[in-house]
């Protein structure tokens, strides 16, 4: 879909559901944000999307033994050393 003039037909429901709404419905919400209908259908579907998509690309799954002993190497070698002056306790 590289062409961005591409539409797409929207048949509204007869009556509002979780899964559809009225052309009443799509009109009302216009109507109250003082925007087009178009607009409004673009604002929902990207509100929607923004609670469906993730948010970020998939990683590479959990650390394997190797890699959570190398981290633990590193740390190792690079933590502070000594006594612990003081301390502050995050729910004291």
């Amino acid at each position: 879909m590289n062409n961005s003039n591409e539409n797409i037909l929207v048949k509204f429901r007869s009556k509002d559901t979780q899964f559809g709404v009225t052309r009443a419905t799509v009109k009302a919400i216009a109507k109250e944000l003082d925007i087009n209908e178009t607009q409004a259908i673009h604002m929902a579907l990207s509100k929607f999307a923004a609670d469906v998509l993730p948010a970020y690309e998939a990683d590479d799954g959990p650390l394997t033994v190797k890699q959570i002993k190398l981290l633990r190497d590193h740390a190792g070698k690079n933590l502070p050393k000594g006594k612990v002056m003081s301390r502050k306790d995050l729910f004291a």
